[in-house]
């Protein structure tokens, strides 16, 4: 249970933050001390402090800046009835996490303390792998401390080791397979000879057999001269074989064959060829469901599936979004000679929120577009894309309606559903107005005027 220190002097507000945070089972202390709020620093574990700006004589930012000399990673949300832009400004240049006015509302407190205790969260873990002197693996776009990801991370430190050992990764489309491929490679005994890589399911039966075994000169009609295939070619490294799930099943053959044997034969050929190369191999099929289909081998599953490595879509590591997010707004603001450099609460909240069925590709794109696209210091929701806002096109309707033989009340039908409708998008948005309108894609003043009209409390 995490605990949050309430470092504020009027009674009232304490005890409405400690019921705010009790509702969300966080564990509140509160006090109008600073002594003693350096005591709690100093001796417990406090994940998260809220900290009044104007504590009577003492400025909330001298207390800031004491804290932080007991504990310079203390997240600290700075609140005050009292601040100025100047105030807050100076807040944010000594380390405060972030900046809200009295007076606040309930679902804000929810928001920010859920955000901040995230942010605590990821750092803590990568302080962690800091201290047990485990690097992350190498490689392009591996970005993320959840603890699904870290699980990766100690499989491809483990299997990296022995170079010989086979390897199917799995996972969705998008979640990095390569990536996982290619760290293994690169953590590897075998990491100054060649990685090679194919996909299995971008070439027809003939062309990836000869790609993967090469050929012999007049093999065939066309094999004018003699071709060495991707498995000698990668011998002493490698070979990343992509979307295996899509083989021939011919062609599994053979490739069973290889990884029993470590020999293959050129098409065409006379003689075996010993062959030392690693096979990695990835799918975003369910292997047993096509060994049941009588699409995928058995055997040659159980031979592929000697280290398997899943690799969890991202809506299921959701905490690595906002790593991922920074890492490709670097990335794509140096490429595209832009300045965003961060994002806002309500943009974040929207990114969250989304379910990513392209994975970590999709959110790369996402963040592409928007860098070319605009050049804005802070990323905020009007950058967004419209399915970001659960406005994208549905290939179905999202309810249907049986026409009853008594017939209906058009007018009266529509104003409930348009009452379900609103009501339902402002518990999902928390009451926000503004995020409801882009929720509902309609102007705020006609969302107002629908709210008055219905009656419909709860929003702010």
């Amino acid at each position: 249970m995490e605990k949050i220190l309430i470092v504020d002097d009027e009674a009232f507000i304490r005890e409405n933050l400690e019921r705010i945070l009790a509702e969300d089972g966080y564990r509140p202390l509160s006090t109008d001390s600073e002594e003693e709020a350096a005591r709690l620093v100093s001796e417990e574990e406090i994940d998260l402090v809220l900290l009044d700006l104007n504590l009577g004589a003492r400025s909330g930012l001298d207390v800031l800046r004491s804290l932080r000399e007991i504990d310079p990673d203390l997240l600290v949300i700075i609140i005050t009835g009292y601040g100025t832009v100047e105030s807050a400004v100076e807040a944010l240049k000594l380390g405060a996490y972030d900046y809200i006015k009295k007076p606040f509302k309930a679902d804000a407190i929810h928001l920010i303390v859920r955000l901040a205790l995230e942010t605590q969260s990821l750092r803590r873990k990568v302080r962690q792998l800091r201290r047990e002197g485990k690097d992350l693996p190498q490689g392009a776009d591996m970005v993320g401390s959840s603890p699904q990801l870290l699980q990766v991370y100690r499989q491809i430190r483990e299997v990296a080791k022995h170079e010989t050992a086979t390897v199917l990764i799995t996972g969705e489309s998008g979640t990095g397979k390569e990536l996982v491929a290619r760290a293994i490679h690169n953590l590897s005994p075998r990491r100054e000879r060649p990685f090679i890589e194919i996909n299995c399911g971008s070439l027809p039966f003939n062309l990836l057999e000869t790609e993967l075994f090469g050929h012999e000169r007049g093999a065939f009609t066309d094999a004018k001269n003699r071709k060495i295939g991707l498995l000698e070619e990668s011998n002493g490294g490698s070979i990343f074989l992509d979307e295996i799930g899509e083989m021939d099943l011919t062609l599994q053959v053979k490739l069973l064959r290889v990884l029993e044997d470590r020999r293959i034969r050129r098409l065409g050929g006379t003689r075996n060829i010993d062959i030392d190369v690693r096979v990695i191999a990835a799918t975003n099929r369910n292997l047993r469901e096509a060994i049941e289909e009588r699409q995928f081998r058995e055997d040659l599953f159980y031979r592929l599936n000697v280290f398997p490595i899943h690799v969890p879509p991202l809506r299921e590591r959701r905490e690595d979004i906002p790593h991922l997010l920074q890492y490709f707004l670097r990335r794509f603001s140096r490429e595209f000679n832009k300045r965003i450099r961060e994002i806002s609460r309500e943009a974040l909240e929207l990114l969250m929120r989304y379910r990513w069925p392209g994975n970590v590709r999709e959110l790369r794109n996402v963040v592409e577009r928007i860098c070319i696209m605009y050049n804005s210091e802070t990323l905020r929701p009007e950058h967004l894309p419209g399915e970001m806002f659960g406005t994208a096109p549905r290939r179905e309707a999202p309810f249907s309606f049986d026409l009853p033989p008594e017939g209906v009340v058009l007018e009266a039908l529509v104003e409930q559903i348009e009452r379900d409708l609103i009501t339902k998008a402002i518990a999902v948005t928390g009451g926000n107005v503004a995020k409801t309108a882009r929720l509902l894609s309609i102007p705020r003043g006609t969302l107002r005027y629908k709210l008055e009209k219905y009656d419909i409390e709860g929003a702010f």
